[in-house]
């Protein structure tokens, strides 16, 4: 049985945390705390809960997907960096506990290096948002609510 917390998880995987100072001309100058702050007003607006969660470890992220399963944490959102183009782990996590997830990216990742075009979790998200910056995660956090008032 899910207890009654989070509805949606925001997950951030390794070098978000640096955001507003890493490659500013690449990933732009709000910081991870700034984008936080608008999803939580977002959420809030909404009737929605969340949580934040970022790591720069794959194993604490999976780890973190793997407690939704009990937490009551119903869709999330996951920005997963370096992640995206290797992690079959973090791939296998959403698809074992049946989370719905939108994939979000600040950069366009198909406008870059060759190697970044491949995400292992594109395929398995409810849709992916790629090159608008920190909008990305405000149109994902649209997306996952109007998928939960749906399900609803």
């Amino acid at each position: 049985m899910r207890r009654s917390m989070s509805q949606v998880l925001v997950l951030n995987g390794p070098n978000l945390n640096l955001l507003g100072r890493r490659e500013p001309g690449t990933y732009g100058a709000a910081t991870l705390a700034d984008v936080e702050a608008m999803l939580a007003d977002q959420a809030a607006t909404a009737g929605l809960g969340i949580d934040f969660f970022q790591s720069n470890h794959e194993g604490a992220l999976v780890d973190r997907v793997q407690a939704t399963f009990e937490d009551g944490t119903r869709a999330a959102i996951i920005n997963p960096g370096a992640l995206t183009h290797t992690s079959v782990a973090l791939r296998d996590a959403f698809l074992a506990v049946s989370l719905p997830f939108v994939e979000v990216h600040l950069s366009n990742i198909h406008a870059r290096e060759s190697f970044r075009h491949h995400s292992y979790l594109s395929d398995v998200a409810m849709g992916t948002i790629v090159g608008l910056g920190p909008l990305g995660y405000s149109l994902a956090l649209t997306a996952v609510a109007a998928r939960l008032a749906t399900d609803a």
